[in-house]
């Protein structure tokens, strides 16, 4: 049994279509799962810097997000280790700034999570609209599929949700 703290943090702006992809996969996955008490799943929003807080409470970081990365809507990315700084400094998000600032210091404070970001390729981060595009929308389950790997990976144990 995995005694770490496990965080899974969705960050986006709900508003701008597909910027909120990470946003609704942690809450699909809060109404799907049932997770033990080491694991916390977080709306991260737009909470910026205040998202230091959280995520230095972390041991383990699984981040949801879009990832700009010149594929097409709806492919996945997984990234971790040395590729995170550079590839989220790719990103050109509204939050990106505040995500990077928030793990750069964590690093200053030596508490910095082991950190996975999966995530997609969005097609629209601009429109005002609380709906994803369908070509997001239509990865959610594939993205939920990847969180839940790295939980396995993790040796996480986590239960379906009766009904889900």
């Amino acid at each position: 049994m995995n005694s770490e703290h496990v965080m899974i943090l969705g960050v986006g702006n709900i508003l701008l279509s597909d910027e909120g992809f990470g946003i609704r996969v942690v809450e699909a996955l809060e109404e799907r799962y049932d997770f033990p008490d080491n694991v916390s799943v977080i709306d991260g929003g737009v909470l910026g810097i205040n998202l230091m807080g959280i995520i230095s409470e972390a041991d383990q970081l699984i981040v949801v997000d879009v990832i700009r990365n010149g594929g097409q809507p709806g492919d996945l990315y997984r990234i971790d280790g040395e590729a995170i700084p550079e590839r989220i400094r790719a990103k050109n998000s509204l939050h990106q700034i505040d995500f990077l600032e928030s793990l750069t210091l964590c690093q200053a404070l030596d508490k910095v999570p082991e950190t996975v970001i999966v995530g997609i390729e969005p097609k629209d981060i601009e429109t005002l609209s609380v709906d994803l595009t369908a070509a997001t929308a239509d990865r959610i389950d594939d993205v939920i599929q990847m969180v839940l790997t790295e939980l396995d990976r993790l040796e996480v144990v986590y239960t379906e949700k009766e009904g889900a």
